[in-house]
């Protein structure tokens, strides 16, 4: 099936698709980009037995040095505001419900009993009335996965090498006292994301409902469970996880394995092979089917594909493949009536599924929104985060009638699909974090680029005019399977309309929610593909007299810092580039990246001149640096592994050593960030990245002042 695309084709209100509520007086000045980096965001929910619903919220911090999360408390009828339920300088997170009504979270907060200081978060157990507890702790820390019926915890830990969860303790301590880095390495992976694959040992843990942990995979070594994906039946005897292993060539394989709780038996439940891994187990109600996700390996002809597989633990027979059109899976779970609801990005907005296990059809429960953090209620209703490009994260509830099968909209209970009426629409929640009021409007835009419609969306400032054009910023996806779908605290739109600057955001080749053809179109990462789609629907809206073509800007991160490195060799129509975290001497990033394995195997050696290198010839950015000529912003964190510091380095050394003018006219610049990883996340370097981006666009394309050699707000 191909569902339809209802996302909306003119001029959209701030609150685009939100259902309406009585807001609380919520953020409304983008100018104040300190304020907006202090709004606080909500990051989860979870339902109780009782239809209790909790939110984990997090907020910067007073000198905006970390973002820390707490629990509140919504009201699930959407009249009473939020109510506070922790508050410590540590924080809470992952909220979790038992059966009983004990809320379950994770924190490395002191216990209050022994007043010990937690170097790593500890299991607490609050109940509806009283203090908070330490439930359960390891020297490793503990993380949740899974709760089951009788209020055990499945749970995430490791150990050092060689130890137990008894003598980790200990271990720790001499290895802290004695000032011990090293890492020993056998093989790879080495490194992920921002930190070490260091020697520890990934485990699961099985905590019983009066705290006592026991240790289900003490031979996992230290990558069988690293990243683990992992799941606990409602009875609290089976736990299937993903399984990785080491294979020539320096890549890894994924499966699937089951561990009965009792005995410690691991058994291989999906094993990985050349053609498919796996990933995302999750167990029905009954522990009678698993819904996984297959893979197949990227190669040069075909990206990654990923397809939401349902087994029959009992019969064996299957698999049953769910019929997702063009939605890309991204978070999904079994409904007590068992059905797999699954959420995910579809036509650059998103949308939820519900999947009936026997034949895979699916029906459209919820859309034209980015859903996320699904928390199932007792009636029968959906508690789930819903997001779009001009509304946050916000708690909404979904009427059991449209959850749920079995019933009309009209409550008669035909069993058929919603068709006899209307279901209540969405229910937003009163929680902290609104945002009232944006600076401009947002149009979803679209254009035809041979036999493909390349769509995407539009910030405008509200004064934008004939009369008065405003400038345009070409803002470029990373991934490159991603999409410009749904609200983001790291590249927020927002602040450059209320600078005055229309954004123009493209959903180009390899965007997610266009099915397995949109992921495969413009494959192995083609920029020139990419390029020609984001530009004729730039070129398309350039057209209106309300935008200014003369005065445009390039940004992009990621995958977009890429192309942003790539355009800039190959066109002189921007006044301004920013790139942050982008690749540029792809030799180098190829064997350099945390996922190296991968790169390699789709691109090859760019010595092979049966192919891979007329590959590297025409699409390494650095290869074109003598034709760069546009002014270039260059961002980049120091703990970014998966496109290492190293490519800013040596972009940077490029555009410095091949500027031939005086050097204190170079208009290139370069914010180092040397705390960060992949993305910005401290307040207040978003703060200074914020005010430095929007700060050289303006130099470059309003001819504003230039920045100083001295950040005036580093």
């Amino acid at each position: 099936m191909s569902l339809p695309d209802t996302s909306a084709s003119g001029p959209m209100p701030s609150s685009t698709s939100a259902p309406a509520v009585a807001r609380e007086e919520g953020f409304t000045d983008f100018t104040d980009i300190d304020g907006f980096l202090r709004i606080p965001r909500i990051v989860s929910l979870a339902a109780g037995p009782e239809g209790r619903i909790v939110a984990a919220i997090s907020q910067a911090d007073e000198h905006g040095a970390r973002m820390v999360s707490t629990l509140y408390e919504l009201d699930p009828e959407g009249q009473a505001p939020a109510r506070r339920l922790t508050a410590s300088e540590k924080g809470e997170s992952s909220p979790r419900f038992r059966a009983d009504g004990t809320l379950l979270f994770t924190s490395a907060r002191p216990d209050p009993e022994s007043g010990a200081e937690a170097d790593a978060p500890a299991l607490w157990c609050l109940p509806e009335r009283g203090e908070a507890r330490v439930l359960a702790q390891a020297a490793g820390g503990l993380g949740i996965l899974q709760v089951a019926d009788d209020g055990s915890v499945l749970a995430a830990t490791s150990v050092l090498p060689g130890q137990d969860l008894a003598g980790d303790a200990e271990a720790r301590t001499a290895r802290k006292d004695a000032r011990r880095t090293s890492i020993w390495h056998t093989g790879m992976p080495i490194r992920a994301w921002d930190h070490e694959v260091d020697d520890e040992s990934p485990r699961l843990v099985l905590i019983s409902p009066d705290g006592e942990l026991t240790d289900l995979a003490e031979d996992a070594g230290t990558l069988g469970l690293r990243g683990a994906d992992a799941d606990l039946s409602a009875d609290a005897t089976t736990i299937v996880t993903t399984w990785s292993e080491r294979i020539p060539g320096g890549g890894t394989r994924t499966s699937i394995h089951r561990i009965d709780a009792a005995s410690r038996e691991r058994t291989v439940l999906l094993a990985g092979d050349d053609q498919s891994e796996y990933a995302g187990p999750v167990l029905s109600p009954d522990a009678s089917r698993l819904a996984v996700l297959r893979c197949t390996p990227s190669s040069p002809t075909s990206t990654s594909l990923s397809f939401l597989e349902i087994h029959d633990l009992v019969t064996g027979t299957g698999p049953v493949t769910a019929q997702l059109g063009d939605l890309t899976p991204g978070e999904y779970l079994w409904t007590r009536t068992g059905e797999l609801l699954v959420a995910g990005d579809l036509h650059s907005s998103g949308a939820i599924l519900a999947v009936d296990p026997i034949d895979g059809t699916a029906r459209i429960v919820a859309e034209d929104g980015v859903f996320s953090s699904l928390a199932p209620r007792p009636d029968g209703s959906l508690a789930v985060l819903r997001s779009d490009i001009a509304t946050p994260a916000r708690p909404v509830l979904l009427d059991s009638r449209v959850v749920s099968p079995g019933t009309a909209a009209d409550g008669s209970g035909s069993g058929a699909e919603p068709t006899g009426g209307t279901a209540a629409p969405p229910r937003e929640l009163p929680a902290p974090g609104t945002v009232t009021e944006l600076p401009g409007t947002l149009e979803r835009v679209s254009t035809q680029v041979g036999d493909v419609e390349v769509g995407g969306w539009l910030c405008l400032p509200r004064d934008a005019s004939a009369a008065r054009p405003v400038p345009v910023m070409l803002w470029i996806h990373g991934g490159p399977h991603g999409s410009y779908n749904a609200w983001s605290w790291r590249w927020c739109p927002w602040l450059a309309v209320a600078r005055g600057y229309a954004v123009l955001m493209p959903d180009p080749a390899m965007s997610t929610g266009y099915g397995h053809a949109g992921l495969n179109r413009g494959w192995p990462r083609r920029p020139d593909v990419v390029y020609a789609e984001c530009e004729a629907l730039l070129d398309l809206a350039l057209e209106r007299d309300d935008l200014d073509g003369t005065r445009t800007a390039l940004l992009g991160a990621s995958f977009g810092g890429f192309m942003a490195n790539w355009i800039a060799g190959r066109t002189d129509r921007f006044d301004a580039i920013v790139t942050h975290a982008g690749l540029w001497a792809l030799p180098q990033q190829h064997r350099t990246t945390d996922a190296a394995a991968g790169k390699m195997r789709v691109h090859g050696h760019e010595e092979d001149e049966s192919g891979p290198a007329q590959w590297y010839r025409d699409f390494s950015p650095h290869r074109a640096i003598a034709r760069v000529r546009t002014p270039m912003l260059v961002t980049h964190g120091n703990r970014d592994y998966r496109v290492p510091i190293s490519e800013a380095l040596r972009l940077w050394w490029d555009l410095v050593s091949t500027w031939d003018g005086d050097p204190a006219g170079m208009p290139h610049r370069f914010l180092q960030l040397t705390s960060e990883n992949h993305w910005v996340l401290t307040p207040s370097n978003a703060l200074v990245w914020n005010r430095a981006v929007l700060a050289f666009c303006d130099q470059h394309v309003l001819g504003a002042e230039p920045i100083p050699d001295v950040l005036p707000w580093g």
